[in-house]
């Protein structure tokens, strides 16, 4: 344990900037699975949630939870085997004010775990935390991501995924917009 810092995860996360956190890119995420795996399992496990005691810690926290287990993990159920510790570190970060010590732009991955839940009262909770943020192209994500979910219950593009059954309105829904 201890083989990576917060201070590391964010400093790999903030250097890679905005054109390599949205976009599918194999040699980030070849990176992501070199660096980062095993801490990732250990966090996933708790060996690092000590960090959460700190703003700086759980957003990284988050960040190794949320973020790089779908890299790591792309294409495959356990992309998302860490959304539930994830959402439960964001929440109590919140809860702690922790989220109001860090700027508006790293407060994104502190409320992203809210976006990527299937349950809908979670996703009026993460519309409500980014219209609160005021950045308007993460509200307009968030605003999409909660419509998804109050159409279909779920994230259609994770269904094959996920060996789900999609609908023929999820499919259709599938054909015309993708995914996230």
């Amino acid at each position: 344990m201890g083989a990576v810092s917060p201070a590391e995860v964010l400093e790999f996360w903030r250097e890679a900037g905005p054109e390599r956190w949205f976009a599918k890119d194999d040699a980030f995420d070849a990176e992501i699975i070199r660096r980062f795996t095993a801490a990732r399992g250990e966090a996933l496990s708790g060996a690092y949630d000590d960090w959460a005691e700190e703003p700086e810690g759980a957003l990284a926290l988050i960040i190794l939870l949320d973020q790089f287990s779908r890299n790591i993990y792309r294409d495959e159920p356990r992309a998302f085997e860490a959304d539930e510790k994830a959402l439960r570190l964001a929440r109590d970060t919140i809860a702690k004010g922790h989220d109001r010590k860090l700027s508006a732009e790293d407060r994104v991955w502190i409320y992203m775990p809210f976006m990527h839940a299937e349950d809908l009262s979670v996703q009026e909770e993460s519309v409500k935390l980014f219209e609160d943020l005021g950045i308007e192209n993460n509200l307009a994500f968030a605003i999409a991501h909660r419509d998804v979910i109050a159409r279909f219950g779920r994230f259609p593009h994770r269904n094959a995924l996920l060996g789900r059954e999609s609908s023929p309105e999820e499919l259709a829904y599938l054909k015309e917009h993708g995914g996230f």
